[in-house]
């Protein structure tokens, strides 16, 4: 029988259009981690990020985990500043339609999709 996070894991596969970047309760497409435009790739549970002409940002991995309330999902890089942390994060998701909220290694999980001043927090939107 397939779970729900089988389910989910199967609608992430492709590309997702960054259209959205939240951090430290602002609106921050234009900031170092907004990436206005970004395309994300997801393949099985790997990752990876790449500006608008190309570049690579971001790779690594991801688990799902679709039995908690929000939905939970940890997020691995491979490159960059959290190259090797566990970034624990919720998601929400549907066929074309992906947001999720980051906490820094060690932080709790958030459970509201949405960033206050003074969070080490983000919150991206993405579509297909």
């Amino acid at each position: 029988m397939e779970s729900e996070a089988d389910r989910d894991l199967a609608i992430l596969q492709g590309q997702w259009k960054q259209i959205g970047f939240e951090e430290n309760g602002l609106d921050a497409l234009t900031s170092e981690h907004g990436a206005a435009s970004a395309i994300t790739t997801i393949n099985g549970c790997q990752f990876s990020v790449r500006a608008s002409d190309g570049e690579l940002l971001l790779a690594g991995t991801f688990t799902l985990d679709a039995s908690v309330r929000p939905k939970a999902i940890t997020w691995m890089d491979s490159i960059g500043a959290d190259a090797g942390k566990r970034l624990p994060a919720s998601y929400a998701l549907n066929s074309d339609h992906f947001v999720f909220i980051a906490a820094d290694e060690g932080a709790s999980r958030p459970t509201e999709f949405r960033t206050k001043p003074g969070q080490i927090l983000r919150r991206f939107v993405r579509k297909r």
